[in-house]
């Protein structure tokens, strides 16, 4: 089972995995960002989530990381920032800020009762149309990353994150390396092809000498 948080989009390695491995479909779970490290203790195998995950420590998991993504700002329609292509973390300053991005948070905003900062990936996910969102210039990206646990193994594990890791269809993590063909032996001359070359040899040296002596 996979877990995907808001905003995140596996869709390419889904195909990839359907068309691989066709008779071993995959489960995905959506899950908000905080439920992931709890999850990953329970059931879940792997989940592409926000870094560092929640609910669990960071030295049993392996990570890989993916993406980073705009931070931005998401107001009410009518709200100042609508005019400005960016803003900067001091633009708001004296703003009541709503932790969180679900939708009661995003209800909060559109209402005008303060603002919410989030990815930008997240706010595109929801598709409301009631807010607006602009990015903050100075502020951390958060990053993505397709996480497991140490513990969690086997041949399906593997292969999926081979597909994430960009290991084509042909490539084996066990692979032999394969060996140069060995060269082929030169080509023995034949005794009689011997025999004629030491003759034009032989030849050769008496008219080197004639010549010699006739100087």
């Amino acid at each position: 089972m996979v877990g995907v948080v808001p905003g995140v989009t596996p869709d390419r390695w889904v195909r990839t995995w359907a068309e691989r491995m066709p008779d071993a479909p995959l489960r995905i779970e959506a899950l908000p960002d905080d439920e992931v490290g709890p999850a990953l203790l329970a059931s879940l195998d792997l989940a592409f989530a926000r870094l560092p995950v929640a609910g669990i420590d960071a030295g049993e998991l392996h990570v890989i990381p993916l993406w980073e993504e705009t931070p931005i700002v998401v107001a009410a329609k009518d709200h100042p920032i609508k005019v400005f292509d960016t803003v900067m973390l001091a633009d708001l300053d004296g703003e009541e800020l709503y932790p969180g991005w679900d939708d009661g948070v995003l209800d909060l905003v559109a209402a005008g009762h303060g603002i919410a900062r989030m990815p930008q990936s997240v706010l595109r996910a929801t598709g409301r149309r009631d807010v607006v969102g602009r990015p903050i210039s100075d502020a951390e990206p958060t990053r993505v990353g397709l996480v497991w646990r140490r513990t969690t193994e086997g041949p399906l594990i593997d292969e999926f994150i081979g597909i994430v890791r960009g290991r084509t269809a042909n490539s084996s993590r066990g692979a032999a390396p394969v060996e140069p063909p060995a060269p082929k032996p030169a080509k023995q001359p034949q005794p009689k092809q011997a025999a004629q070359r030491q003759g034009r040899q032989r030849r050769g040296a008496t008219s080197t000498r004639r010549r010699t002596n006739g100087r």
